[in-house]
């Protein structure tokens, strides 16, 4: 299966009066075709940052310092906006908002919007495109008839993130990104959409990046499973063997907090915080809560290295006689 996206070095930073907040440090990422990605970690870890640099979505006061951003092979940081505009962004890789109401323009009715994606993607007119809205409403489970005239206000949660769903692949993206796509809906319609998003990426065969918090969401529907920890790559591998056999410290804490249906165990939390990243901590950005810290944490951040095949993990209790990932 050939490459489709490789992140390396990724380095995000923002300026706020408070100082620079280092969003990312020097993350690693890679997806092959067609294949499923989950990333997940504590709200405030860098994962919709990471989502929104790989589709050069990030503004002032953010920017993107350093790496590369390997798209089918081209460097998409060394893109014009016009270029990512006209062959990348709407064409080749879209995205689902965490929020569909703030998403989608509220003074434009739902069909007009899902027109403009498709005449994006076609180079066509928006009457054309229009036309071809009905079945990209139908696709999604919506009565075409009933909601191609609402306005985004109009739509319940779970009507607005399935508009939102058939505008990222009417498209027919090669990747799609989907940033917390059921975050803000309840449990059912949570089930409803995660199904629908499956049905759908296995009939246009899309690559996908799920970013989530929920470990539960992430094993059912992901291939692979990427942590992240403020702001950097902690462990990557497939979704069995992160839940059969996790290496870090702190995945092994996210993983312990999960409820299980017919156990009895005590569940446990990690203590303390995220660290603040306008000042992180040296050394490992994990060490203050890490119950397994020594020296060498405090003072050498560790790299990303290979411990098993396909198995990459970024801690010092793995360093030594590893390779580097």
């Amino acid at each position: 299966m050939s490459r489709l996206l490789d992140v390396e070095n990724l380095r995000v930073i923002f300026h706020t009066y408070r100082g620079t907040i280092k969003a990312l440090n020097g993350i690693r990422l890679w997806l092959n075709e067609e294949e499923r990605l989950g990333i997940v970690g504590e709200t405030g870890c860098g994962k919709s940052v990471s989502a929104l640099s790989v589709m050069r979505l990030i503004e002032a006061p953010g920017e993107i310092i350093d790496g590369q951003i390997l798209f089918e092979g081209n460097d998409i940081l060394k893109l014009s906006e016009e270029e990512m505009d006209r062959h990348i962004r709407g064409k080749r890789m879209s995205m689902i908002f965490q929020e569909p109401i703030s998403a989608l323009n509220p003074v434009f009715k739902i069909g007009f919007q899902i027109a403009e994606a498709i005449a994006h993607r076609k180079d066509i007119s928006i009457g054309d495109a229009y036309k071809l809205v009905p079945e990209s409403l139908e696709m999604v489970g919506l009565d075409w008839k009933r909601s191609i005239d609402l306005y985004p206000h109009e739509l319940s949660g779970g009507m607005a993130q399935r508009a939102m769903i058939a505008m990222a692949l009417a498209i027919k993206p090669k990747l799609l990104i989907a940033d917390e796509p059921t975050s803000a809906l309840d449990v059912t319609i949570q089930a409803q959409i995660l199904q629908l998003l499956d049905e759908l990426v296995k009939i246009g065969k899309n690559a996908v990046i799920l970013i989530t918090h929920d470990l539960g969401v992430a094993s059912e529907f992901c291939d692979r499973i990427t942590v992240m920890y403020a702001g950097n790559v902690i462990e990557i591998s497939n979704s069995e063997e992160i839940f059969d056999e996790p290496l870090h410290p702190y995945t092994k804490g996210l993983i312990s907090s999960i409820p299980i249906i017919g156990a009895s165990r005590e569940l446990t939390g990690i203590p303390g915080s995220v660290p603040d990243l306008v000042s992180p901590p040296s050394g490992c950005r994990f060490h203050p809560r890490c119950d397994f810290c020594f020296d060498r944490c405090r003072m050498e951040p560790p790299a990303l290295s290979e411990i098993l095949p396909g198995h990459f993990v970024a801690c010092h209790l793995y360093s030594d006689g590893v390779k580097e990932g």
